[in-house]
């Protein structure tokens, strides 16, 4: 939603989206995502950060991508210009910082020229985060107290460089060049004729503080030939300096179990964040591919008459984070305090679910050593008495009926609240099928049985040699139904559980 009204001119933030790691997008730069009408964002923007713009903002890619620009510079800037002018708040997205070879300037000047409010937000620049990545400290005390940043993609239409890459060389301190892989062979060599030693040492790191990082180190005198024979391509940063022989020490992230390892997750959009950050704790390159989402149940009023009576119940059993999430969204509405839910205690169906029901102040009185239907039933007959109590049972429109037809044959009252649909998810804003399709992943992975229907429905080819990965023995066996193999299967049905997992299959590899 707009920050401006309709009547006055509206607002574009130009933002810096980082280097390519999602948790290094900044406080601010969140905000602006999350009011945004429009956001319209570069080739070098990681596509997850968009997800942090509401589903109804138009998402606009301008490309970017070297002297191949989706839309070129001066009809961008009137296209920021115009859509400002419409009253809508516009998120401006560029990759790293948009002041640090940006062209955030530019941009900067033609909205002020247009009479249109705007507003800088900086972004970890790739210049400084690249290398860090990679274990370069881009300064140190005990080898260099002078950083130099210059670009080795200049304006095209200049008609001879301004850049005195020989002087740059010879410069003291860390050189960092943005955007200088295609002309890298020019400024090596122009660095050498000025007087630059041979033996400096030199980095280069593409696609920096991602999954997919590669970094490349030679010397001056060699790099080229090391380029080449390796096809190193862009999108990289080049580090020259001593600091470089630093990264043998230093080398943090590409020492993480899961790194190089591409790896695919299909849950819902709003729940994929959990599972996505901890393989990316662990170094993996992830793209989230969700195959379902999760709308409202088709007869609300039911639904909400079941919550309103929630406090006539002796127990309300939770089978899903989202089911909680329905419960108590439509709780609060109804009342406003938590103690309106009466003596009902309460049952989840594992630690994900307990979590959620935690995170609402109420504790949980039941949760299974198995984290299935069947572990939950045998946990309430085993413990409880349920003869003639009355139960609360809140689930999705399909799921099995485990729990509901062990408990009333066991004599219980069970009513059944359908709190939410697992639906397919139709959107990609992302491209993530595409990518999927052309690049292939090393693992996917399943976290319920909807994730694998709906994958199945999307029509993907699977590649032979691509690891399927399942969060326990219900989602598995819906993959075993449908004719797939299971690589690796959680020892605990829950998203821990399937990440360890992960990392002990490729451990053992190692």
């Amino acid at each position: 939603m707009s920050e401006q009204s309709a009547d006055n001119p509206g607002i574009c933030y130009l933002v810096g989206a980082g280097p390519g790691d999602p948790g290094l997008l900044t406080l601010r730069a969140k905000e602006c995502l999350e009011m945004a009408d429009v956001v319209v964002y570069d080739y070098l923007c990681n596509a997850e950060i968009l997800n942090h713009a509401p589903q109804s903002a138009e998402r606009i890619y301008a490309g970017k991508k070297a002297a191949d620009h989706a839309i070129p510079q001066h009809k961008l800037n009137d296209l920021l210009v115009d859509l400002s002018s419409q009253g809508k708040t516009v998120v401006r997205l560029k990759g790293g910082d948009p002041f640090v070879f940006g062209r955030g300037g530019e941009e900067a000047q033609e909205l002020q020229d247009a009479g249109v409010p705007f507003e800088i937000v900086p972004g970890i620049s790739s210049s400084v985060a690249g290398p860090a990545y990679a274990g370069i400290p881009v300064t140190h005390r005990d080898h260099c107290s002078q950083l130099t940043i210059f670009t080795g993609h200049e304006d095209p239409e200049k008609d001879e460089t301004v850049i005195d890459y020989g002087k740059i060389g010879m410069a003291a301190g860390t050189k960092v060049m943005l955007m200088g892989v295609g002309q890298l062979q020019n400024v090596v060599s122009k660095m050498l004729e000025g007087g630059t030693d041979p033996d400096t040492p030199v980095a280069l790191v593409r696609w920096a503080t991602t999954g997919s990082q590669q970094t490349l180190v030679g010397k001056l005198q060699d790099i080229t030939d090391r380029v080449q024979r390796a096809g190193f391509k862009a999108p990289a940063v080049a580090v020259f300096g001593n600091v470089v022989e630093l990264r043998s020490e230093l080398n943090w992230f590409e020492r993480r179990p899961l790194f190089g390892r591409k790896i695919i997750v299909t849950r819902t959009r709003s729940q994929a964040g959990v599972l996505s950050a901890r393989l990316r704790n662990l170094g993996a390159s992830v793209d989230e591919l969700p195959t379902i989402r999760i709308d409202p149940p088709e007869d609300l009023k039911s639904f909400g008459r079941l919550v309103q009576d929630s406090h006539k119940y002796a127990w309300i059993i939770f089978t899903s984070p989202n089911g909680v999430d329905a419960f108590f969204d439509l709780f609060f509405k109804l009342y406003e305090d938590a103690r309106s839910i009466g003596g009902a205690r309460i049952a989840a169906i594992g630690p994900g679910t307990a979590a959620k029901v935690k995170a609402r102040n109420l504790a949980v009185d039941l949760l299974p050593d198995e984290y299935v239907a069947e572990g939950l039933l045998k946990k309430l007959l085993d413990d409880e008495s349920v003869e003639n109590e009355m139960f609360l049972l809140v689930r999705p429109d399909q799921a099995r009926d485990v729990i509901a037809k062990g408990l009333t044959e066991a004599g219980a009252i069970v009513d059944e609240a359908i709190a939410y649909r697992t639906v397919g998810e139709m959107g990609d804003p992302t491209g993530a099928a595409g990518r999927f399709e052309s690049e292939g992943a090393d693992v996917i992975t399943f976290t319920s049985s909807s994730t694998v229907e709906h994958f199945l429905d999307m029509g993907l080819p699977i590649p032979e040699n691509l690891l399927i990965a399942s969060i326990g023995p219900v989602t598995s066996s819906a993959l075993h139904s449908a004719g797939l193999e299971i690589d690796i299967e959680a020892k605990e049905s829950n998203i821990p559980g399937l990440v360890d997992s992960i990392a002990d299959y490729f451990a053992k590899l190692s």
